[in-house]
């Protein structure tokens, strides 16, 4: 068996303009495999420490200190240890290298989890290699997952979710038409300038409420023919605009904003009621602030049968969060992100708390992004049935769209697309 001969660790830069991390595996084989670590714009508190350098360079942004923990203490550490063993390789980083906890678990404050996270995502793919095996089979095994899935794809802020498509190829195909008609209709409506990407590559024009963006996805849908086939997601990331005096304000983003669109918990949890009343909307993504537990559960009772109320900064893919979660039913639904919580072994545990409480899970990608592909083999794998890696724009995000069109031509007429079933693909694992 192939044993871990060396790993390298260097600063490179994600698709903001930020420095992330990278590291080599060399195997005793000869091979070598290699992962990047992403980065968020809106991060949770509760995540895991992404350890930054501080100072005057990158504007603060270096990771060389993570970098340096990568050569200095993991890798020596990891030499000659065989890298299919997944869990012994993360639980020896995470608990006896670094060994930092808090109220929520293992935290990474010493290493970072951006140095345990890269090193722990090629070791992922060095594994695959020893047992030559394609990396989203390598996964399934970790996970002890019997059927591989190609998830429906979600594109961006206001998500359009392909879940009448028949393969995962056909729902690119309705996903890029929408994006073009969308791109004509919000150039015919505000201009040139709005259709202006962002970070993720979706269109930013300057809407003054969410239902005018709603209308707009609405439109667009239809122009491409896919009424029937096409639904509705919505990412509030409503941490962002959640105020000391508990309340919401809704014209957060507004130049000399009076505070006259604050609204309570309770009257947000209406709003979105009313847009699902008025949309074909399935899935809202943080609808409360990370610490709201009490309106995350008022509106999963209320209606979570239909939609699902997917925990992003409340969860931040943290298994005991999602623990507190279940038992409160806060949510039914895991974002999952694995530079939340630092490891793949803790990323799989979270997952399969998440399917096993009967919840919908969506593989999500981060605003700063490298090429590494890495989620889309991950969604097979763990059968997640949804994955969020921007608009079909931009090289970093559509390369993990192309990765998951080239596993399901290597799938073959094994191939299922989760589809209608996106939120419960597969039983339990």
């Amino acid at each position: 068996m192939a044993t871990i001969q060396s790993v390298k660790a260097r600063q490179i830069f994600d698709s903001r303009g930020n420095p992330t991390v990278e590291v080599d595996i060399g195997l005793s084989d000869g091979t070598f495999s290699r992962a990047a670590v992403p980065s968020g714009a809106s991060t949770g508190v509760y995540e895991a420490l992404e350890l930054r350098d501080g100072g005057s360079d990158y504007l603060g942004k270096g990771v060389l200190k993570a970098v340096e923990n990568v050569n200095a203490i993991i890798g020596p550490a990891l030499i000659g240890k065989n890298p299919t063993e997944q869990v012994s390789i993360d639980n020896f980083m995470v608990q006896q290298l670094d060994g930092t906890v808090n109220e929520w678990g293992w935290c990474k404050q010493k290493l970072g989890a951006n140095a345990i996270l890269a090193v722990s995502l090629a070791v992922c793919k060095a594994g695959a290699s020893v047992k030559k095996i394609p990396l989203y089979k390598h996964i399934a095994n970790l996970a002890g997952n019997k059927t591989l899935v190609l998830p429906v794809p979600a594109f961006n802020e206001f998500m359009i979710l392909p879940v009448g498509a028949s393969s995962f190829k056909e729902a690119m195909k309705m996903g890029v038409e929408v994006y073009h008609h969308l791109k004509a209709v919000i150039k015919k409506k505000y201009g040139q300038d709005a259709t202006n990407v962002g970070d993720e590559g979706g269109f930013a024009p300057n809407i003054q409420e969410n239902k005018e963006g709603l209308e707009l996805l609405k439109t667009a849908i239809a122009k491409a023919g896919y009424t029937k086939q096409v639904v509705i997601g919505m990412d509030v990331a409503a941490s962002e605009f959640y105020g000391a005096d508990k309340t919401y304000d809704l014209n957060f983003k507004v130049e000399n904003n009076d505070g006259s669109q604050k609204i309570s918990g309770d009257a947000l949890k209406d709003v979105y009621k009313s847009f699902v009343a008025d949309y074909p909307i399935v899935s809202i993504e943080d609808p409360f602030d990370q610490d709201d537990w009490e309106h995350y559960s008022k509106l999963t009772c209320e209606i979570g049968e239909k939609v699902q109320i997917v925990g992003d900064d409340l969860l931040v893919t943290n298994p005991k969060r999602v623990e507190k979660a279940i038992k409160e039913k806060s949510c039914n639904a895991l974002l999952l992100k694995v530079n939340q919580i630092g490891s793949v072994t803790e990323s799989i545990e979270a997952v399969k708390m998440s399917k096993r409480a009967g919840w919908g899970v969506m593989t999500s990608h981060r605003s700063g992004e490298t090429e590494d592909t890495f989620i889309a083999d991950l969604a097979v794998g763990l059968a997640t049935g949804q994955i969020k890696t921007g608009a079909p724009c931009r090289s970093e995000r559509l390369a993990k769209y192309n990765q998951l069109l080239r596993i399901e031509e290597e799938l073959g007429s094994e191939a299922i697309y989760a589809g209608v079933n996106f939120r419960q693909p597969v039983k339990p694992y």
